[in-house]
């Protein structure tokens, strides 16, 4: 088992930014790859970011120059930093750890971006 502790969300201006973590914990010897994912009302679930234990990154085009995912082995943790935050990237955002021993989801933070 995986626990994800989330943190980072709220409310920011259009053009602001913010900066998601998440903490991981538990069979964490068992990671290979953590992401963010997010869903806004109505839509799907959706990547927004990846990271592998490696180090190799991928992301959404739709958040391609303006968010920057990072993770450090060490401290467990990962990173989401979001800048030039648009309305339509309000969403609640979910971490997620892919494991041998299957997916495991955060409970979610809510970022919303409006004036």
């Amino acid at each position: 088992q995986v626990q994800l502790v989330e943190s980072g969300g709220g409310l920011v201006q259009p053009g602001g930014s913010l900066r998601l973590s998440c903490a991981a914990s538990g069979s964490i010897f068992r990671i290979y790859e953590m992401g963010w994912y997010r869903q806004a009302p109505g839509k799907q679930r959706e990547l927004v970011a990846a990271i592998t234990s490696g180090g190799n990154t991928n992301c959404a085009d739709s958040v391609k120059g303006r968010f920057t995912i990072s993770g450090d082995n060490a401290k467990n943790t990962v990173w989401l930093q979001m800048n030039s935050l648009k309305p339509e990237d309000t969403a609640v955002y979910y971490c997620n750890a892919a494991s041998v021993g299957g997916r495991f989801w955060g409970q979610g933070t809510q970022v919303t971006v409006s004036s």
